[in-house]
């Protein structure tokens, strides 16, 4: 049976979280621990390609909301666990860094590896309309998560896809908002796909991780892609530029297709 990647896991703390405490409740053969001294060290950390830690730890205090939304601002979400969280009955209602932090208490920190675990589960299982909004200006997000996805294996993970994040099942506005990601997305991959220096490999693999986690159909695909083609023959005709060229483009639909055929296939678990 293959090894589990070691989790990469980062810590900034407040002085009454010692260091030390946290690598007692997490294994050393499952996680490799950086613990940080200030919120430069955690800017870059989080920003730089690669790596990116998997999971974060941080202390609960006056400055979190400053420095999660630095980290915001920057277009990165990270699974984030915010330990030393006040009692809920004086706890903000609404998530201080993204709707996937989870909030422990220091009296069950024992239970810190379990928190991490949980954190992570929760982060891939984002609402993908809050995902794309994230990444909408900068693929670096899409790729972060994709890589860890990548990390922890597509079995045990992947097929815990989240039902109430289905395209079918969200809200219309949020449904809205996320097909129109991923037709703008689409067309980046049309207009690069056959350029020398193309990054259409990176963009489909954010395309086809947002669409498998949305449980987006291979139809719907075809439709996005159709429509697409159908804007652009209108434009070349209009031009007076022959539309031949825009068949070369079914093998852009054949391989974005594959990608999320393999992923699927990929996803359902294997009964030994």
């Amino acid at each position: 049976m293959a090894v589990p990647p070691r989790l990469s896991v980062c810590t900034f703390l407040a002085s009454e979280i010692p260091a030390a405490s946290i690598e007692t409740y997490l294994e050393d053969k499952r996680y490799a621990i950086a613990h940080l001294q200030d919120e430069a060290e955690l800017l870059g950390l989080a920003t730089e390609d690669p790596p990116h830690p998997d999971c974060t730890i941080l202390a609960w205090n006056s400055n979190l909301s400053d420095l999660v939304g630095q980290l915001r601002d920057r277009g990165i979400l990270l699974p984030t666990v915010i330990v030393g969280y006040p009692d809920s009955s004086v706890a903000p209602p609404s998530p201080v860094y993204h709707a996937a932090e989870v909030r422990v208490p220091v009296e069950a920190i024992d239970n810190l590896g379990n928190f991490v675990e949980k954190a992570i589960e929760q982060f891939l299982n984002l609402a993908p309309a809050e995902v794309a909004a994230t990444a909408a200006s900068d693929s670096q997000q899409t790729r972060l998560i994709q890589k860890l996805r990548e990390r922890l294996g597509y079995l045990g993970v992947y097929y815990k896809r989240n039902p109430q994040y289905f395209i079918r099942n969200l809200p219309p506005d949020e449904r809205g908002e996320f097909l129109d990601r991923l037709r703008e997305l689409y067309r980046e991959i049309i207009l690069s796909y056959f350029s020398r220096d193309s990054t259409s490999n990176q963009q489909i693999d954010e395309f086809v991780s947002l669409a498998f986690f949305a449980d987006i159909s291979v139809t719907r695909i075809v439709e996005i892609h159709m429509e697409l083609m159908d804007e652009f023959s209108k434009q070349l005709k209009l031009e007076g530029r022959n539309e031949d060229i825009l068949l070369d483009y079914r093998l852009t639909l054949i391989d974005v297709i594959a990608h999320l055929c393999e992923m699927y296939r990929r996803s359902i678990p294997r009964h030994t």
